[in-house]
């Protein structure tokens, strides 16, 4: 079974902070340098498989710099998994080729975002 693990600095925000914005424009931004954030570090770090994984398991870990309240649906990684699709480790993003699990900690002195991908039998 293959498997990769990114690390982001930083955690995305939360997708409540765009609910009900009329301007989009911060959320194109963040969305824009996130994905492009998982993309990099999927191309710097020699990630990128042969060929993009058809199935995979993928887990997010936040480590949140506060142990204030963070709902996991407000953190389900669609930041994360566009960049996982647009650097070709994942085909595709729908229920169809992946599973997804979703936690969070607290790291008050290095915030940071785990992203692990494994390849599963189709």
């Amino acid at each position: 079974m293959k498997a990769l693990r990114i690390t982001l600095r930083g955690v995305p925000p939360s997708l409540n902070r765009f609910a009900g914005r009329e301007n989009s424009w911060e959320y194109r931004t963040e969305k824009r340098l996130w994905t492009e954030a998982v993309a990099w570090m999927v191309n710097a770090g020699g990630l990128k498989p042969k060929k993009p994984f058809a199935k995979a398991a993928v887990e997010i870990l936040y480590y949140f710099p506060t142990a204030a309240r963070h709902d996991p649906d407000n953190y389900a990684g669609k930041f994360l998994l566009d960049g996982l699709t647009a650097a070709g480790v994942i085909e595709d993003d729908s229920f169809a080729h992946i599973t997804l699990a979703v936690a969070g900690a607290v790291d008050r002195r290095e915030p940071r975002t785990v992203i692990t991908v494994r390849e599963v039998d189709a």
